[in-house]
């Protein structure tokens, strides 16, 4: 039985089912939008954890998640990783970045606290994200 970790559930906002994953946002991403894609599958630590057509899935799935997040933020680029180093729960990250970002080209600053959405942003950006969807 899948039950998402209560760590990823704290720290973000459900967005969207896709047919294999739970889209959620990050709570403080509000600078640069941040989702993550939990795959409803029971005990995944890894991606190799996953059943093969569960892989393809979480692909086509990574693939549809970074155009719509292209669309919803006019980001410049995006970064998608899967680091677990914190939260054991199979999950992958998908960042939005901007050349303007003060971590801008480097990596974003996982131990900086971003800014939080306020609930109007969220509601706005979350649709925007779903229409693209």
């Amino acid at each position: 039985m899948f039950t998402l970790d209560p760590r990823l559930a704290s720290d973000s906002y459900p967005v969207h089912l896709l047919s294999l994953c739970d889209v959620r946002l990050k709570r403080d991403s509000a600078a640069n939008p941040w989702l993550l894609l939990v795959p409803r599958r029971p005990n995944l630590v890894e991606i190799h954890d996953l059943a093969p057509v569960d892989r393809h899935a979480l692909i086509d799935e990574i693939g549809q998640v970074t155009a719509a997040l292209k669309a919803a933020s006019s980001c410049d680029k995006i970064n998608v990783a899967a680091f677990g180093n914190t939260v054991p729960q199979m999950h992958v990250h998908v960042i939005a970045r901007f050349t303007m970002d003060p971590w801008w080209p480097g990596p974003l600053d996982m131990t900086a606290s971003g800014s939080p959405w306020d609930d109007a942003a969220r509601q706005s950006f979350c649709a925007r994200l779903i229409d693209a969807l």
